[in-house]
């Protein structure tokens, strides 16, 4: 899988471009990274990317993933995961029904399902959690929760939205290396934008500063 921007720029309506034409190539199993300044519209070209684009923007360029050119394709056809600041687990399931929401459809009958999903937490350093409610687990855990989820579902590529900003120094760390090393196991590209340099460094791929 290889994720490709060709050219790729953003505008609201007859507004000027947010940001000059963006071209990068991402590798299967790497990180590619785009930084700029708030506002500069580093989550919009992840809203371009997963189909997500609001009502009055346009793109121009080529987004192609594993040689399949994305334009006019809705998300659910992009098969491409999202992962954001904040690790949303549903409230009213439990840990191992949040994963499992997450499933590829292909996972068929209940006993395989529980089986995978319960593969997931013990990758995850979870083990002993399928049955808590995520209200009790810790910020860390509902990431590394959060994440598994996503790749559970098997997308051909992964967006990164600020993925690490809210958790503190130590956890920020910690939840960096595991994210990546996941995505370099599952051999699928994966555009992260952050502030952080440091965040950049780890993901060791290729870099583009917007602006």
């Amino acid at each position: 899988m290889t994720l490709t921007l060709d050219a790729v720029a953003i505008r609201f309506r007859a507004a000027p471009p947010l940001f000059p034409p963006l071209s990068m190539h991402v590798a299967p199993g790497e990180i590619g990274t785009v930084m700029g300044s708030s506002g500069i519209g580093k989550s919009t070209l992840l809203d371009a990317v997963g189909g997500h684009l609001d009502h009055g923007f346009v793109c121009s360029g080529r987004i192609v993933l594993n040689g399949r050119d994305l334009a006019g394709l809705p998300p659910e056809q992009r098969r491409i995961g999202l992962m954001f600041q904040d690790a949303v687990l549903f409230p009213h399931l439990s840990v191992a029904d949040n994963l499992a929401f997450g499933l590829a459809a292909r996972i068929k009958g209940r006993s395989q399902r529980r089986d995978m999903v319960l593969r997931a937490l013990e990758r995850a350093g979870l083990g002993g959690t399928a049955d808590r409610d995520p209200a009790t687990l810790s910020g860390g855990q509902r990431a590394r929760a959060a994440l598994m989820r996503t790749l559970l579902s098997e997308p051909l590529a992964l967006l990164l939205d600020e993925p690490f900003s809210k958790l503190d120094a130590g956890l920020r760390a910690e939840m960096r290396a595991f994210t990546f090393a996941h995505i370099r196991d599952s051999g699928i590209p994966a555009l992260m934008v952050t502030h952080d340099a440091t965040d950049a460094q780890g993901a060791a791929g290729p870099v583009v500063h917007l602006g």
